[in-house]
């Protein structure tokens, strides 16, 4: 039998709400020359039966289980088994769309030098209300110089060559909620990559199962990404590559401050917060952006924690407590009183609370 071109992967783990449409769109594919890993990794609802099913009739499916592990452990398997020419990452809540792998294939067969391509994707929330088109850069040199302080894919749009994959060095278990933009970060130091400016694949936005806590673990995989390609950028040894774990003493001891931490963390929490309003999720957002105000903010921007506190103030509107609305809106005057001057309704409009005219 003949390897596959394209070695589709894909880990599970409780996912049952999104897992059958997601398996559906890698199958349904109009690129027929691919085989379909899927690794659960400890799911304990239906996850399991869902896969079986669909590997009972798609001869495609090649099905593992193992126990329950990290994230970037469980895709290190799943990409141990591939036998295909690229590693086509898909996450177990998203949708392909129709083309994505006829789209990706022909353009790594005509860009040999690109060792990972992504694409753009289409926001879709919990009930797949489409939610708009989001892109990252596309030439090598705007997504190298943007990579030094952020990922710059949609991680479960990415096609990789698999010596790519290989040279890198896979995912490291240690940077379990950054470990996708640290794998891209190594990469691009071997090959060069590029991101489709056409959509190629439906992105879930949804609040389940996040929590502050991974916020701030997230964050923290992601300073130490940084650090780590800041290393290599200097022909300096990687200070994490033996690490185990990552915590705020180990940064601390690499130069991240309180300073620097609190701030990244205010950063990437206030984002989703607003991925939460765009998606719909106003409980979600609330109890992240009052967990996040909650939290230590000595050394965070005053505009930041002003910008919180209204927010919070426009979600309290929302839901008709006025009084807290009030509390929220007065808070804000107190940590930065240049919010007395911005107009309201921007602003209602800016944290998308209500729609542009």
């Amino acid at each position: 039998m003949n390897e596959p071109l394209v070695s589709v992967v894909m880990v599970a783990c409780n996912v049952d709400r999104f897992l059958a449409e997601s398996i559906e769109s890698v199958l349904g594919q109009s690129f027929r020359d691919f085989e379909f890993i899927i690794v659960d990794f400890g799911s304990t609802d239906r996850s399991k039966s869902i896969i079986s099913s669909y590997a009972a009739i798609d001869s495609r499916i090649k099905f593992h289980e193992i126990p329950n592990c990290v994230l970037p452990a469980a895709r290190n398997m799943s990409c141990s088994l591939a036998q295909g020419r690229y590693i086509a990452v898909m996450d177990a809540d998203d949708i392909c769309l129709p083309d994505r792998l006829r789209l990706e294939v022909a353009f790594m067969e005509e860009h040999p030098e690109i060792g990972l391509a992504g694409g753009a994707v289409v926001w879709v929330d919990a009930a797949d209300r489409q939610l708009g088109l989001h892109a990252h850069p596309s030439g090598d040199q705007e997504i190298r110089s943007a990579l030094v302080e952020r990922c710059t894919f949609w991680h479960p749009t990415v096609l990789l060559r698999k010596e790519a994959f290989t040279l890198a060095g896979g995912y490291r278990t240690a940077f379990v909620f950054a470990h996708d933009y640290d794998l891209e970060l190594r990469v691009v130091e071997h090959f060069k990559c590029a991101n489709l400016k056409v959509a190629v694949l439906k992105y879930r936005i949804h609040p389940y199962q996040v929590t502050l806590r991974e916020h701030r673990a997230q964050t923290l995989c992601k300073l130490a990404a940084q650090i780590s390609a800041s290393s290599r950028r200097g022909h300096e040894p990687d200070p994490l590559n033996a690490c185990q774990e990552i915590t705020p003493a180990l940064l601390a001891g690499l130069g991240v401050d309180e300073h620097i931490l609190q701030n990244a963390l205010a950063s990437d929490c206030h984002n989703w917060v607003r991925s939460m309003i765009i998606a719909n999720e106003y409980d979600a957002a609330l109890k992240a952006a009052i967990d996040l105000l909650h939290s230590d903010l000595k050394y965070v921007e005053k505009w930041r924690v002003a910008d919180i506190c209204l927010i919070i103030a426009g979600l309290r509107w929302r839901r008709r407590e006025f009084s807290q609305c009030m509390k929220s809106a007065i808070q804000a005057v107190r940590v930065r009183p240049k919010v007395l001057g911005r107009p309201l309704r921007p602003w209602l409009q800016r944290i998308g609370l209500i729609q542009a005219n």
